[in-house]
């Protein structure tokens, strides 16, 4: 099998068997801070499990990073980067917008991951990529959008804005008053498959605050549908995939979608 049906059947099985008691309160139960600082709930101590149990069912026992966990050596070669439940406060609070987010590189940065899947926990929409060979929904080829609107401020754009400083806020403060359409969903890997998908134009998080294990999966989903990712000083999005690793970044379709952003964005 694969390494991408293997993530696939991770995900179903995450799926699987949160289903039941995401959203209660058995599901909202508080265990031990995970490796990321956060509270660990038993949705995502589930989650993480069954990721672990498929692995070892498949025989395939790389080294795995998860929020939960932190990292965990295994004997074989690469690595899995995981977040078993990416949007967890939506899927206490019973909101429908969160996800499994699954990604595996041969090597410890994100330009490196070569195949990756997200998980719509709620609707059961399966994204996927491996390197070179596009990104699908559901075996539906994905594209960014290419034909955007005329201005600015008829795009839709996805905008994280969770805990955002002082600093940062004024520093997007004239992109806020001057887009139209702004979406914040709460789940960073979901939302950048939207963007691969077409439906935003294009997604920003300038906080300095998300995990590089949020994004690795979603990442090349965004890339191979002809998405852009780049840092706030304009050079593609890399870093190391690691439990302390923070990062910001812009995601467009272009190069001109990207000068337009940052004609808004006070450095």
């Amino acid at each position: 099998m694969s390494v991408l049906e293997i993530l696939k059947e991770c995900a179903m099985n995450v799926y699987n068997n949160t289903k039941d008691i995401i959203g209660t309160a058995e599901g909202r139960e508080k265990f031990e801070i995970g490796a990321g600082g956060d509270v660990s709930t038993k949705i995502d101590l589930i989650a993480e499990k069954s990721v672990f149990d498929t692995l070892k069912k498949n025989a395939f026992v790389p080294n795995v990073v998860g929020e939960e966990c932190g990292l965990v050596k295994g004997k074989d070669a690469g690595l899995i980067v995981m977040d078993g439940v990416d949007g967890t406060t939506n899927a206490n609070c019973g909101l429908p917008f969160y996800c499994c987010s699954l990604a595996y590189s041969p090597d410890t940065n994100l330009t490196s991951v070569t195949d990756s899947v997200v998980f719509n926990l709620v609707s059961g929409d399966i994204f996927y990529a491996s390197n070179s060979k596009g990104s699908f929904m559901n075996d539906k080829r994905l594209s960014v959008v290419k034909n955007h609107p005329l201005t600015i401020s008829d795009m839709v754009i996805g905008l994280n804005i969770s805990g955002l400083s002082k600093e940062h806020f004024n520093a997007i403060s004239d992109l806020i008053s001057s887009v139209s359409h702004i979406r914040h969903l709460g789940a960073n890997a979901l939302e950048l498959c939207y963007f691969a998908r077409g439906s935003i134009d294009a997604y920003i998080d300038i906080r300095n605050k998300i995990r590089s294990i949020d994004m690795a999966a979603c990442y090349l989903i965004a890339k191979e549908a002809g998405g852009l990712i780049f840092d706030t000083n304009g050079r593609e999005l890399n870093c190391q995939l690691s439990i302390d690793t923070r990062m910001s970044f812009i995601a467009v379709s272009s190069n001109e979608v990207y000068n337009w952003i940052k004609n808004f964005i006070n450095s």
